[in-house]
This record gives structure tokens, C-alpha cells and sequence, in this order.
């Protein structure tokens, strides 16, 4: 099969991006049935699932102004999800079938692997999607910050390039009768040029004079996952206690997370480097509108409320992803944040 990559088409340009809390059909359920949002994403599956210790993956919420107002941030050791793509794909024609009509309203399936995982996870999404009373797209995430001795390959071009390259193969060997579905790509926070011009050349690098061969088989850009190497340091038990010393000193301080307690941040501190991130990549795919031009932006990072979408839609994105913000507050924080816009279509005007 080959053409131009499908856009991704979501309205209301709200959605939750693949986390935790889009683990089990009860949570893929309640989010279809919100009506403010205009896809589910779903956690991030593998095709035969991730190996998930509760001992040591974990996340925990915390104050970013340490001041114990209020919850806005997150941290992780979490890997991908314990379920099988192949279950995921099981809970969305559950959910399929319980609609009385077709709706717009459709799924992103989260996915990693190695490239050859990825090749069979688009063969798995895309034969799944004709059955469904709405559309399927697939994300690639590439970017998870804390798996052992694998470091996140969209950080490298060459690995970047080797997974285009299953991609493209995975595509054209798809039957003719299979519609194609939109593909993209999750990326870690990028903090130099160096890093954001890797991407956009592993995008853009195709060689013409090969049939199979396209000029960019992505149709949007999920920026940005969390930021790794991050530390939380909580007050143990024992220094609360009412013998212990009024001070604040580092031996009463523990990691908040297992072991090292070194983990993944998300929310509030990550909002101005996800902004920046969704920012920079809409002006370089800009400069490149006859190959690039097409790609859009699902922007996540310290989304909350709608003064939160309205800088993300600023910095150009097209969609806007929440991920803390839906483990903080659940479901209804959708509504909120298009409450707050005075409905997210509204804004869109």
C-alpha cells in the first residue's frame, strides 16, 4: 500500500494522552463517554506486554511549589502496560459494539517495541480498524525515559531512521483493501537543537527511486513524554513523628518512589519545557511544507486547565493531550478545561 499518510482528524482537539489511568476498559470506557474529549489514547501497549513489578513501577503525585496546596505534578518509574495489544485492541470492539451508530470519535493506539514489533503492531491496528464503528490511529512511543540499558530511540537518528524504515515496509505490505490508518510519533523532551534536528531528519530522509518509499510516513508528533533523571525527596514517617526534631535535614528525607527513586516528571514543571518543544517542532516541520508540512501536534505536558490548552494551542499544537491532569482529577478535568474555554470548539474560532 502506498500515498500520503492520513491526517489525524480529532474534534474537540482534546484528548488524554497514553498513561496510567487509560489502563482497563473501565478507563477507556469512561473516557469515550466523555464528551469532552474527541479521542482516547490508550496506554502504551507491547505486542506481548510488558513485564510490570508493582514493587518497583510506580508513580506517585506531589505539590511542584513544595508548599502542599495542591497537587499539579507527577512522578514515575512505570514502564508500559502489563496488557498485550492485542487486549487493548479487545477493549476497543468492546467499546465498539456497544455503539448504536458509526461515530468520529475514535481511538490512538499507544505502541513500542523494537522496530520489528512495530511492523507487526501497524499490521495488528491497521486490519483491526475496519471492523470499528470509528476511526483507529497508532503512536509509536519512543521515548520512555527509565526502561534498563534502553535508552529512548527517538533521542538517536539512526534508530529513529531504522523504525521509519519497518514503518514504511509495514505499510506498503498492508492488502490494498485495508484502509490506511494516521501513525505517530511520541517523543521524549528535547532541551538543544542538535536533538530536534535528528527528528526532522529522520523524518525527511527517503530516497525517491525506491517504490516502497515515501517522503514521511508520520501524520503527527505526540510532544512531549516525561522528563527523566528526576528526584523526589519526601519526609520519611519518622521524621513526622511528635518526638522528632522540628528540622528539615536530609536524613529525614526519602526517595518518594522505590529503590533510587528516580523517575519520570510530568505536569505542572514540565509545562514550559513541552511548550517549547511543541513550539520548536511546528516552526522546523513549517520550513519543510512540501514533506513535512502535513505533520501535526498532539501537545502534552503540565496541561490542567484551559488557561493550560489555550498556551498550548499558542505554541501550535493541533491537539491538546492531558495526562496528570486526568490522575489528579479524573475524567472531569475534560470538562473543565472546555468549560473554561467556553466550550474547546469555541476556542478553535
Amino acid at each position: 500500500m502506498t500515498g500520503k499518510s492520513p491526517p489525524l482528524e480529532i474534534s474537540p482537539p482534546l484528548i488524554n494522552s497514553a498513561c496510567p489511568w487509560a489502563t482497563t476498559l473501565d478507563d477507556l470506557r469512561r473516557l469515550y463517554e466523555c464528551p469532552s474529549t474527541g479521542a482516547v489514547t490508550t496506554r502504551t501497549s507491547m505486542i506481548n506486554g510488558f513485564d510490570h513489578d508493582p514493587e518497583k513501577h510506580q508513580f506517585t503525585f506531589f505539590d511542584s511549589s513544595h508548599a502542599g496546596s495542591a497537587q499539579n505534578a507527577s512522578l514515575n518509574s512505570l514502564g508500559y502496560s502489563p496488557l498485550t495489544l492485542e487486549t487493548y485492541l479487545g477493549f476497543i470492539q468492546t467499546i465498539s459494539s456497544e455503539l448504536p451508530t458509526k461515530s468520529t470519535k475514535g481511538f490512538i493506539v499507544s505502541v513500542t517495541g523494537n522496530p520489528q514489533d512495530i511492523a507487526a503492531s501497524y499490521a495488528l491496528v491497521a486490519s483491526a480498524a475496519p471492523a470499528l464503528q470509528f476511526p483507529l490511529a497508532m503512536e509509536i512511543n519512543l521515548s520512555c525515559p527509565h526502561i534498563p540499558n534502553r535508552p529512548p530511540p527517538a533521542y538517536s537518528q539512526e534508530s529513529l531512521t531504522t523504525y521509519l524504515s519497518h514503518l514504511r515496509q509495514a505499510i506498503a505490505n498492508t492488502p490494498a483493501t485495508t484502509p490506511r490508518i494516521p501513525v505517530g510519533l511520541k517523543t521524549p523532551p528535547y532541551t538543544y537543537a542538535t536533538q530536534f534536528l535528528a527528528l526532522i531528519s529522520a523524518l525527511d530522509d527517503h530516497d525517491n527511486t525506491i517504490p516502497t518509499e515515501e517522503p514521511c510516513p508520520i501524520s503527527f508528533i505526540t510532544s512531549t513524554n516525561t522528563l527523566g533523571s528526576c528526584l523526589l525527596l519526601t519526609p520519611s514517617s519518622s521524621s513526622l513523628s511528635p518526638s522528632s526534631p522540628a528540622s528539615s535535614s536530609s536524613s529525614s528525607l526519602t526517595p518518594a518512589l522505590p529503590g533510587t527513586g528516580i523517575g519520570g516528571m510530568a505536569g505542572s514543571p514540565l509545562h514550559p519545557l513541552a511548550l517549547g518543544n511543541v513550539a520548536t517542532l511546528r516552526q522546523l516541520l513549517d520550513e519543510r511544507p512540501a514533506s513535512l508540512g502535513h505533520v501535526r501536534i498532539v501537545g502534552v505536558g503540565g496541561v490542567g486547565d484551559a488557561e493550560g490548552y489555550r498556551r498550548m494551542r499558542r505554541a501550535g499544537a493541533d491537539v491538546v493531550g492531558v495526562a496528570t491532569g486526568l490522575g489528579v482529577k479524573g475524567v472531569g478535568v475534560f470538562e473543565e478545561v472546555e468549560t473554561g474555554l467556553g466550550g474547546v470548539e469555541e476556542e478553535e474560532a
